[in-house]
């Protein structure tokens, strides 16, 4: 039986969040400039500034991640980074990491949170519907593959 842990962030996980979503992206689309600013920066660009990066070990293995990102120009925050490796993928740690975020996120006081995505990957667009998140025009995505903008409001 596998053990699935969700924990924050500590600096032993940076190369596994970077291998993750280079992994992740490359699979489907292309790395772009704003996932390498963030990759090569996670501590002063999540974290520093108010975020908080999510890794989901499946016994003791980094095998998933996910990232809350606050934009304070824009006084809003992301879900973002998202990536399961794909021999763990079919656990529910999508879900798990997105649950984690939004619970985090309560905690923090956020009352919304967006994200942005692309309908090619159908199993993401179910999950996030699952979590809550609702479509909204696409307004200055920092990507070129994003063709998709959701919004959750926090109870």
């Amino acid at each position: 039986m596998n053990t699935i842990r969700i924990e924050l962030y500590a600096p032993e996980y940076k190369d596994d969040f970077v291998r993750l979503n280079k992994e992740w992206i490359t699979t489907y689309f292309r790395l772009e400039e704003s996932d390498l600013h963030t990759l090569n920066h996670v501590e002063e660009y999540i974290l520093d500034n108010g975020g908080q990066v999510f890794i989901a070990l499946v016994d003791n293995r980094a095998v998933g991640c996910c990232a809350l990102i606050a934009h304070r120009e824009t006084q809003t925050f992301e879900m973002a980074k998202m990536a399961v490796s794909p021999q763990a993928q079919g656990l529910g740690l999508g879900r798990k990491l997105g649950e984690a975020l939004i619970s985090y996120a309560k905690e923090k006081g956020i009352k919304q949170l967006f994200l942005e995505g692309n309908t090619l990957l159908e199993p993401s667009m179910i999950l996030y519907r699952k979590l809550g998140f609702k479509k909204v025009p696409v307004s200055n995505s920092a990507y070129q593959r994003c063709n998709i903008m959701m919004m959750l409001d926090i109870e």
